[in-house]
């Protein structure tokens, strides 16, 4: 029954099938499900994709919301675009994770693009979504430039001489206990993501949520983590709605006299490169405006980055949450 507090739990939830994730104790958020479109496990992870009422097509791997139709461009312009257009030129490309392939699709609009490789671990997440959400490649993976790899990131980015890609984009799962990405949050991969770096080249990870109250959970430590490699980090963040919080990222570049990032639109830089690339009525989400408020980051959130000292390592990982934090409705099937 209803209460002085609002709904109760059995009112709330009383018409059709809902999927629950909790944030943190005393706080979880539930989104209704109308179909399930696949539901099933990998040889890494849980991985369902769904049909959801606010956010439409969802893919959840380990019970955790990864991306959706309704703001995915988002999430994809704002770790892609920056990285992509600090570049004068950005031939050869490495994506690792991106398993939706939306990664893919926002590398793949700059021609000046003559290589992508992506490398994804689990190949049923980058065919489940070929299969059940294909507004997210958007036909990407038949792109004759993208190289798609279905294998460990660490393992095939090894494989390439040093200083070969122009970009690296890691657009991994948080760094879970249990999770198949920890590792590649870590200084010796970082380390070696910068040594495949050629020169003038740039840095970009997706780096957990960063809002005022859960910046430190990963957004500050993988900050601080990349500033023990990188001699310039810039931390920046925009608001995804499907993920409750201001989402946070880090980029960087590799010799420490490179482009002034945070700064790229100062005196028409970035403007003139959106037009130049024939990007400006394509990006739904990042133009020069965007750029300077992804970069504007909010007191609390500075002093955060300012007074973090913790540096993750293969010895010292830092987790971000347990695989098991997601709740998933037990009687959801395929319709």
């Amino acid at each position: 029954m209803a209460s002085e507090h609002g709904l109760s739990a059995a009112e709330a939830f009383k018409d059709g099938e809902w999927y629950h994730e909790q944030l943190e104790e005393g706080l979880t958020v539930s989104y209704q499900i109308t179909k399930v479109f696949h539901q099933g496990k990998s040889d890494f992870q849980q991985v369902e994709v769904v049909n959801t009422v606010p956010f439409g097509r969802a893919l959840i791997t380990d019970r955790l919301m990864q991306s959706t139709y309704r703001d995915e461009k988002v999430y994809h312009e704002s770790l892609v675009q920056p990285a992509m257009f600090a570049h004068p030129s950005p031939k050869r490309v490495f994506i690792g994770g991106g398993g939706e392939g939306a990664t893919l699709r926002e590398v793949l609009r700059h021609k000046v693009v003559e290589e992508c490789v992506m490398v994804d671990i689990d190949g049923d997440v980058v065919q489940m979504c070929r299969d059940h959400m294909p507004e997210h490649p958007d036909g990407a993976f038949e792109d004759p430039r993208c190289k798609l790899i279905i294998d460990d990131c660490k393992v095939q980015l090894e494989s390439y001489a040093d200083g070969y890609f122009d970009i690296i984009i890691l657009d991994l799962s948080d760094p879970l206990d249990g999770g198949p990405c920890y590792q590649l949050y870590t200084t010796s991969f970082y380390n070696m993501c910068k040594r495949k770096m050629a020169a003038g080249g740039i840095f970009v990870t997706q780096s957990g949520c960063a809002g005022t109250l859960d910046a430190d959970r990963c957004f500050t430590c993988v900050h601080n983590t990349l500033k023990q490699v990188f001699p310039r980090v810039w931390g920046y963040t925009s608001h995804v709605p499907s993920f409750t919080s201001e989402w946070g990222f880090n980029i960087a570049t590799k010799e420490a006299d490179g482009i002034e990032i945070s700064k790229l639109n100062f005196q028409g830089v970035l403007e003139s490169r959106i037009k130049d690339r024939g990007l400006q009525d394509v990006l739904q989400w990042y133009d020069n405006i965007t750029h300077d408020r992804m970069f504007s980051l909010g007191k609390p959130v500075r002093k955060l980055l300012a007074n973090e000292k913790r540096v993750m390592t293969v010895e010292n990982p830092l987790f971000m949450t347990t695989v098991t934090s997601g709740i998933n409705v037990e009687d959801c099937s395929d319709s």
